[in-house]
């Protein structure tokens, strides 16, 4: 085998299992109109929880050395968990920021 068919053997696995991580872990859709701001920001928290529950899950199955998971279902997993972390954490970071302008604007 070259290193090039290797390699996209490797991707082409990956890519499977980032579709199939992603079709089992999806966030909430609301299509009454009703959902609130803070109903969004509870739904994104259980969304991030969710990831890293599976991400958990998946490291830990692998380090018992269960033949059904890979080391790259498990990568992806780690990387979609800790991308959705940083995502929340940056939109908790500009809620802060906002909360300070307004209390400090002059009534």
């Amino acid at each position: 085998m070259t290193m090039n068919t290797e390699i996209n053997q490797v991707l082409a696995q990956m890519r499977a299992l980032t579709q199939e991580v992603s079709s089992s872990v999806e966030p909430k859709q609301r299509v009454d109109g009703g959902a609130g701001f803070a109903d969004a920001l509870a739904e994104s928290i259980d969304w991030v929880n969710a990831n890293q529950s599976v991400a958990r899950d998946l490291t830990q199955a692998f380090e018992r050395g269960d033949e059904n998971t890979s080391l790259a279902e498990v990568m992806v997993a780690v990387q979609k968990a800790s991308i959705s972390f940083e995502a929340v954490s940056q939109v908790r970071n500009e809620l802060l920021s906002a909360y300070r302008e307004v209390m400090n604007m002059p009534v």
